[in-house]
């Protein structure tokens, strides 16, 4: 009996052995087969390019920096109390920026200028909103657009008076308190809100820099292109808008508010502003607008980079046969031969007026370029 019971342990041994031995081979099989597989996928899965994930790990960078940044003293912005600064220093980033960038993404360009952005975004919910309308510009311009959105109220006048346009604005964000301070001060830049004026600064042919209206709205009767829709680039007060909106064309204009209340004079008009800086892709469809005027706001002053995807955003909305306005383009001469003209040239429209003058008083060789340029139906 002991015998039959030690065969039979010896027995069950072997099995269990040989039990193992299968499960570890099969196992090894599998093993072996998945690493194969995985091999073959990720062989034929296509690689991110290195500048990409440069610069996914930048805006990632960036907003760690941004919700974990303290302000530093040394680096706040003068216009702020020693209190002030010193209270927000101390202080974490504010509630507000770290929910918002939980919510929503935040421009890359914001963590160049976190002290900026903590001011902004460090206000009290369900309140008036500070009166921080020069920070907000600041933040703009440096790229930081578009901005985080806040939980305030905006400040508006107390007594809105269509017959008195100087109610209509909050006055205490610039030097000038009135209009008559603006148009004395800045006599060229449309503050004058007579429908008369500004139609008349875009009716008279001067110079061979001048464009009347009547004269592009017979080149594009002439090209049976019909101008509905169009945007002023920099269109300061939208005198130019107001101007084409007594012929029946909506046009929109982008500004922004340097130290004097553009945006509010557009709509005073009853014109659309758009806040936006030059460096902000339109917030247009594609291929939607018939034509698209540059004011003085774009120039030389303009990155070179900056102004080449500028010109290729504006290619972006304006339809197939649509206008392209340079109004005074200014620059160096040799600048524009060497590197504006070339820039212009990429787009491949057709020059329907090119017009170069000098400027007046010269002492650098600055000239002004007066161009109507016409996108090719198709591509």
């Amino acid at each position: 009996m002991a015998g039959f019971t030690m065969s039979l342990n010896l027995i069950l041994l072997v099995a269990m052995v040989a039990t193992n031995i299968l499960s570890l081979y099969h196992l090894s099989s599998t093993t072996n087969f998945f690493q194969s597989t995985l091999k073959s996928t990720q062989s034929s899965v296509p690689t991110v390019p290195d500048h990409l994930l440069r610069q996914l790990h930048t805006i990632r960078a960036a907003i760690n920096h941004l919700t974990s940044h303290q302000p530093d003293k040394s680096t706040s912005t003068s216009s702020s109390s020693p209190s002030t600064t010193t209270s927000r220093a101390a202080a974490a980033a504010p509630k507000e920026l770290l929910i918002y960038s939980k919510l929503s993404p935040i421009a890359s360009a914001c963590h160049n200028y976190p002290d900026l952005l903590h001011e902004y975004m460090n206000y009290t919910p369900f309140s008036l909103c500070p009166s921080d309308t020069d920070l907000v510009e600041k933040l703009i311009l440096r790229g930081c657009h578009p901005l985080p959105r806040r939980r305030c109220f905006s400040r508006t006048p107390r007594n809105p008076s269509d017959s008195k346009p100087e109610s209509n604005v909050l006055w205490s964000y610039y030097s000038c308190k009135s209009f008559d301070c603006l148009i004395t001060k800045f006599p060229d830049l449309g503050f004058d809100l007579s429908l008369e004026k500004s139609k008349s600064q875009f009716s008279a042919y001067k110079s061979e820099l001048d464009l009347p209206i009547s004269q592009l709205l017979q080149i594009a009767k002439s090209a049976n292109s019909v101008l509905r829709l169009g945007i002023d680039v920099g269109g300061g007060t939208g005198s130019f808008a107001a101007a084409m909106k007594a012929r029946n064309v909506t046009v929109m204009t982008t500004t922004m508010n340097f130290n004097a209340p553009y945006s509010e004079a557009v709509a005073m008009r009853g014109l659309v502003p758009l806040h936006v800086p030059l460096q902000q892709r339109l917030p247009v469809f594609d291929g939607v607008v018939d034509l698209v005027r540059c004011g003085r706001a774009v120039n030389r002053w303009i990155p070179v980079t900056v102004m080449e995807f500028l010109f290729f955003d504006l290619d972006r909305i304006l339809r197939g046969g649509g206008y392209l306005w340079l109004d005074r383009f200014f620059s160096k001469k040799v600048d524009l031969e060497n590197v504006y003209a070339p820039m212009i040239g990429k787009l491949g429209y057709k020059k329907v007026k090119w017009a170069v003058a000098n400027k007046m008083d010269s002492k650098h060789g600055e000239v002004f370029l007066t161009a109507l340029l016409q996108k090719p139906v198709a591509r």
